[in-house]
């Protein structure tokens, strides 16, 4: 089944954060992941306003755990690391 990357952020340092979300896009295409949205209009309802969501499908749940997990996607993300506040959540489909 495939499964989804559900990310919700609020960018402190935008030069940095676009170097995670460029070294991130490859990572995640490496695992199968593509994206379905990629910040955007968007309504917040409940929970922390964070005006950057991004959800992104991978082929499986393992794939998508994989892909955080790998040297490439550590790399990319220690570059949003303090140039963010984030969480990430992966589901799989039903």
């Amino acid at each position: 089944m495939s499964a989804l990357w559900i990310a919700h952020v609020k960018v402190t340092d935008e030069a940095r954060y676009m170097e995670y979300a460029r070294r991130a896009t490859g990572a995640i295409a490496d695992h199968g992941g593509e994206f379905l949205v990629r910040g955007g209009p968007y309504e917040q309802l409940e929970g922390p306003d964070r005006p950057r969501n991004v959800v992104a499908r991978f082929p499986s749940l393992q794939a998508a755990h994989d892909c955080y997990h790998s040297d490439a996607y550590q790399e990319a993300l220690s570059f949003a690391k303090g140039a963010a506040e984030r969480e990430l959540v992966i589901v799989e489909e039903a």
